[in-house]
């Protein structure tokens, strides 16, 4: 990347310095996992919780959404970002994908939130619930790489970006506010790489919950106040990074119930999850990667992870991604192949 990429960034990544160092404080004290989503042994009983609720972070979470709130209103004065979210990116391989505008408008507040959705109960809970995406309806693939933050799960797959860079491959990098809080300086670079774009994986990786259900012995947000700053918290993060509003969510164990994922519409997100789970979450080999992520048909949207650089994902995307780029799969971000 050109310094003509690098500079219009250099103020975000001050402003994603300060509010890292905000995040850190409060997400220090949270329970965290080991930062995969989607083990090997595969899903967890839908029967989990309830659960202890975790720690309120909703004083973060104004401050977050007044300074997400203020940088909307400069870029609009700027004309950085129009009234109506446009604002796009540069080009890739059209042959693998170019990346669409991924803005969208600022969301409801959290009381509008709270009397919409406080009343509503729950009637499903897991990773394919009502009004979840699982798949695209187009002809490209679509890859996606979670970044989860907390102890061990902070790293970086170099070698893993490196192959989709030198393929061409575009990619959508959920990431998470502990990732973010961690990376500050990389967050900027991945933000302003055409490549690749940014998706919301939550504040404190938790399942998405109104009522304290648990995943993977990880305690989900227990309230609809709890879901609304999971989902705003790394939402204006992220707007304060890239000046725009992230279009996608995932949430931590990628759980969800049927009431969060509403939130999770009615909030500007689509809530995304897949139909291929390519690394097992960072555990499976090498091999296991390639057969799974060799699956793929048109419209596959493939979950796994760039956060942990031990793992087998690089490896096997290294294998697979040639084998399946000359029998014709194409590649595209989430923003390419699923509707504004």
């Amino acid at each position: 990347m050109g310094d003509s990429k690098r500079r219009p960034l250099a103020g975000r990544r001050s402003v994603l310095l300060g509010m890292a160092g905000l995040a850190s404080a409060a997400l220090a004290a949270c329970s965290t996992d080991g930062g995969s989503d989607a083990p090997s042994a595969g899903p967890a009983p839908g029967s989990a919780g309830p659960a202890t609720p975790p720690p309120s972070i909703a004083e973060l979470s104004k401050e977050e959404e007044a300074a997400a709130l203020a940088v909307r209103n400069h870029g609009q004065q700027a004309g950085g970002v129009d009234a109506g979210g446009g604002e796009t990116t540069g080009g890739v391989d059209a042959g693998r994908g170019a990346p669409a505008s991924n803005a969208v408008s600022a969301p409801p507040g959290r009381e509008q939130i709270l009397a919409e959705f406080s009343a509503l109960r729950p009637k499903e809970w897991g990773l394919h619930v009502t009004g979840v995406v699982d798949n695209s309806p187009g002809r490209h693939v679509a890859l996606t790489f979670d970044a989860c933050g907390g102890p061990g799960g902070a790293g970086c797959d170099h070698k893993l970006l490196a192959t989709l860079r030198s393929l061409k491959v575009p990619a959508t990098l959920f990431v998470n506010s502990r990732w973010l809080a961690a990376n500050p300086s990389l967050a900027a670079d991945l933000a302003a790489e055409p490549l690749f774009e940014l998706a919301n994986h939550g504040t404190r990786h938790l399942p998405l919950s109104v009522s304290g259900r648990a995943a993977y012995g990880i305690t989900g947000t227990a309230s609809v106040a709890d879901a609304y700053d999971e989902l705003t918290g790394n939402q204006a993060v992220l707007h304060s990074l890239t000046g725009t509003w992230p279009r996608f969510f995932r949430p931590g164990t990628a759980y969800y119930d049927d009431v969060a994922a509403a939130m999770t519409r009615r909030l500007g997100m689509l809530p995304v999850n897949f139909s291929i789970n390519g690394d097992g979450g960072a555990t499976f080999p090498p091999a296991t990667v390639a057969a799974e992520v060799g699956k793929v048909k048109a419209g596959d949207i493939v979950i796994s992870h760039f956060n942990r650089p031990a793992s087998g994902t690089a490896e096997g995307y290294a294998r697979v991604l040639p084998r399946l780029l000359d029998g014709g799969t194409t590649f595209a971000q989430l923003g390419q192949v699923l509707p504004a």
